[in-house]
């Protein structure tokens, strides 16, 4: 079992058998698993961030109509299937956070996007892989208040890994 495979295990274990689970308990009784694009080591990519000279403070509006502030920290740009993305990555208190939704979303991947938590490295880079992208609570139960993505972070292309739409 690869290292992404045990990942994916313990958080389905985790979503069907733990209280701290965002699934209600009706949701656990007939959870079998959450559904995941396969591993797709191109979209693990170290990039190098073009970090913003005035970090800007943003008031990203949640899911339950509340304000979340992050600072507007950097950019990058990545290769996907032939053609180039980018992103911005956002600071507060907690780290790091890249939200960003795909053309899959409402389709594929959760409508208000995914989120990940890009691993800083020396010299500026980070570390994004696309295959640990997560659906925020909120997709799976609507009392949980969650940071709605940007305009700056909503893709014209796919991005097929990481966690995909949840079905109940």
């Amino acid at each position: 079992m690869s290292d992404l495979e045990e990942f994916r295990a313990q958080k389905d274990e985790l979503f069907g058998e733990s209280s701290q689970s965002p699934l209600t308990p009706g949701q656990r009784r007939d959870f079998k698993g959450l559904k995941y694009f396969p591993e797709n080591p191109a979209l693990c990519v170290e990039v190098k961030l073009d970090e913003f000279p005035v970090k800007d403070q943003i008031a990203m509006q949640t899911s339950t109509g509340d304000v979340q502030m992050y600072e507007r920290f950097g950019r990058f740009s990545f290769p996907v299937d032939g053609a180039q993305a980018e992103l911005t990555i956002f600071r507060s208190e907690g780290g790091f956070f890249l939200p960003f939704v795909d053309s899959l979303a409402g389709k594929e991947t959760y409508p208000a996007g995914r989120y990940l938590e890009p691993e800083p490295l020396p010299g500026g880079r980070f570390l994004v892989d696309f295959n640990l992208a997560y659906n925020p609570y909120c997709a799976y139960n609507e009392r949980w208040s969650c940071p709605i993505t940007p305009a700056e972070n909503r893709l014209k292309i796919p991005i097929r890994a990481g966690e995909m739409l949840f079905h109940e």
